[in-house]
């Protein structure tokens, strides 16, 4: 049977995919930018890295609390207050006169991008009954997945024809234009009527905020140096202490019987190590490009256009194709074929392989990782009852988050141990061991999406008897 959508409906599709485009392009337009801000600002290596990593830390830290707030005081209300402090910041980074300004303000844009992201996906997963939201997610990744597409491509591009703040300049008018339509085109959604858990929030916000911590200085500091080691002992005890607190309290900011769900726990699990493998594999991969085989920003962009594309294209394919075959052939078959992708790439990598030879891993790698994300974001959101998608949509956007974190650290101390920078040899000898354990990440996702739903027709579970809500009336697609 074919279903059909309403017109706020589309809407909501139209309005939550282009704000989840606007956040994902800017944790990529950065990267081929670094060059250029430190001529501008005279800054070391360093500080740049966290002029990435500032937004990263704010974005991962706080999306739980964004979920619980927007549940509490409007999803729609908050969505809003989101794009605006991301368009306030953006505006701040262009006018940045010194690093630190640069750093404080990429902070301030991860606080709105962690009100944005979730509640997009919120807002979404409340707008579509089960039976639609695979479809409806298939678009919103495709949407989002042109962010990777277009985000080397599109920063290179501005950086070399005009100026680094022009980067940040563009967020500006379009999170303008997404707060005028929000407000005339979406209603008002909230979670449960419930109190607010501030013991849980701050202790789910500290214990990221040191787990996070950890994880990215571990290649700078040293994972056995006692920065690292007390931080990640830190946030081990508060993330005990916030589990202790979610299972004692009447009112959680997590219901922790989610977990109990196995579509929720394990989509989670593979989200988690998707994002570790897929923001691994681009961070080396664009290095490789410029620093093994010589090619400059604009050429990396263009030259990632394969792996891109398919980022964009095959979502929309997979997402109509879910509710027939399962989320299980789409997340573990996607992530299965992920890693073997990237076990080619690591085979050929070398400073003299030509271009033409990456193009098919490429296109493969990127269909791997396409065909598996609309599945995982199906997998979880349907796996809760209506009243709880709010924090399922928290809760996978943080895994999401920390997943990217994780892996740019993991795969990263790979290179470390096995390469470095001092020759195109040692990068790509580095280079491959490093893709390797992307790889490597990619399979343990597979593994954990085989525990999703498979059988065709089967029937998507819930954690408890969700309500019946009332079916709008449907125009046709």
């Amino acid at each position: 049977m074919k279903h059909q959508v309403t017109s706020p409906q589309r809407w909501v599709l139209a309005i939550a995919a282009t704000a989840s485009f606007m956040v994902a392009l800017d944790a990529l337009v950065v990267s081929t930018a670094l060059s250029q801000i430190k001529q501008a600002l005279n800054t070391s290596i360093e500080d740049l890295e966290w002029t990435v990593n500032a937004y990263i830390l704010s974005f991962a830290v706080l999306m739980m609390t964004a979920s619980a707030l927007g549940d509490r005081l409007g999803r729609k209300r908050l969505f809003s207050a989101g794009l605006g402090i991301f368009a306030a910041a953006s505006a701040a980074c262009a006018l940045s006169p010194t690093v630190y300004w640069l750093i404080a303000s990429r902070a301030v844009q991860g606080v709105g991008a962690a009100l944005v992201m979730p509640l997009a996906l919120a807002l979404l997963s409340g707008a579509f009954m089960p039976e639609e939201r695979p479809r409806a997610m298939g678009i919103f990744s495709s949407v989002t997945g042109f962010a990777i597409l277009c985000g080397p491509l599109l920063g290179g591009a501005v950086v070399q024809a005009i100026a680094w703040p022009w980067i940040f300049w563009l967020n500006v008018p379009l999170a303008a234009l997404l707060i005028a339509l929000t407000r005339t085109h979406l209603t008002e959604s909230h979670g449960p009527t419930t109190n607010l858990d501030p013991k849980g929030l701050a202790l789910f916000t500290t214990a990221s905020l040191a787990l996070v911590w950890a994880l990215m200085r571990g290649n700078a500091a040293g994972w056995t140096s006692l920065e690292v080691s007390l931080t990640a002992i830190i946030g081990v005890a508060l993330a005990t202490a916030f589990t202790a607190h979610e299972l004692r309290t009447d009112q959680p900011m997590l219901p922790l019987h989610l977990f109990r769900q196995r579509a929720f726990s394990a989509g989670n699990l593979a989200m988690f190590t998707w994002s570790a493998s897929v923001l691994g594999t681009l961070f080396f991969m664009a290095q490789f490009l410029q620093v093994a085989l010589s090619y400059g920003p604009l050429e990396t962009g263009i030259k990632l256009m394969p792996w891109g594309a398919t980022t964009f294209l095959v979502p929309q394919l997979a997402g109509r194709l879910i509710n027939k075959h399962g989320e299980r052939r789409f997340a573990a078959g996607g992530l299965a074929l992920e890693a073997a992708s990237l076990a080619w790439l690591a085979l050929i990598a070398s400073p003299e392989v030509a271009y033409w030879q990456l193009v098919a891993p490429l296109v493969l790698s990127g269909a791997g990782f396409a065909l598996a994300i609309p599945a995982l974001q199906s997998a979880v959101i349907s796996s809760v009852e209506p009243r709880n998608i709010g924090r399922a949509s928290g809760t996978l956007s943080t895994v999401r988050q920390l997943g990217s974190v994780f892996g740019v650290a993991i795969v990263g101390a790979v290179f470390a141990s096995t390469g470095s920078y001092a020759t195109t040899e040692s990068f790509s000898h580095g280079f491959s061991a490093a893709i390797v354990a992307s790889g490597i990440l990619a399979l343990l996702g597979a593994l954990a999406g085989l525990a999703l739903r498979g059988a065709p027709g089967a029937p998507i579970q819930v954690s408890a008897r969700p309500k019946r809500e009332p079916q709008p009336q449907r125009a046709a697609i």
